[in-house]
């Protein structure tokens, strides 16, 4: 028995449009961003993928991203767990900054680091470890089991905290998955087995 796991990075946000750090804050979709949720909504409803579990963060971004692709795909009244877990990756004292004037002030190859190390925290912030060591816990305990039951699972989240989970899927080493991109509204799906093989697909 397999099961099927879709992730998905929310669409594009107010603050992505505006090259500032994320994290924890909490800014809406551009129209972009929402055009990229339904979008994705679309996909999966021509693929005639009707998950039986749906899973978010605790930030805006994601949870309306997924009330836009569900909009799309005809879905109501279900239960959607909502969880801090899957949140993006704290920036700590870089969140609200724009990318550019952190790099003025610290330095580009200081923010590089920052933000494409796997295991360097920004100054109060987390870093793809940290965010790993979040995440993982709680698929390993909340959304693994559903998927290894062969159920379908649609996890609506961020560019790290997806990272993670793909981290552990893939078998990725420290340095390949801090350059893996994870693209705005675009479902990854992966049919997993009962022994925890995998295989990849990615919906276009």
């Amino acid at each position: 028995m397999s099961g099927t796991l879709i992730l998905v990075r929310h669409g594009q946000s107010e603050w992505n449009l505006k090259n500032l750090f994320t994290g924890w804050r909490n800014p809406d979709l551009t129209d972009l961003g929402k055009d990229e949720a339904r979008k994705a909504g679309q996909l999966l409803k021509g693929r005639n993928i009707v998950p039986d579990a749906y899973f978010t963060s605790a930030l805006k971004r994601a949870q309306h991203t997924l009330d836009l692709m569900l909009e799309e795909m005809g879905i109501d009244n279900l239960t959607i767990v909502r969880n801090t877990a899957l949140n993006e990756r704290d920036y700590g004292d870089l969140a609200g900054l724009n990318k550019d004037d952190a790099r003025e002030r610290w330095g580009d190859e200081q923010v590089h680091i920052w933000r494409r190390s796997y295991d360097v925290p920004p100054p109060g912030g987390e870093s793809l470890k940290d965010t790993g060591a979040r995440t993982l816990p709680y698929y390993e305990a909340e959304i693994l089991p559903l998927v290894k039951a062969g159920k379908t699972v649609l996890v609506a989240a961020h560019g790290n905290s997806l990272r993670a989970m793909v981290k552990e899927i893939e078998g990725l080493s420290d340095d390949a998955i801090v350059k893996r991109e994870i693209a705005t509204g675009e479902p990854i799906i992966y049919t997993i087995g009962l022994d925890g093989s995998t295989e990849e697909r990615i919906a276009s």
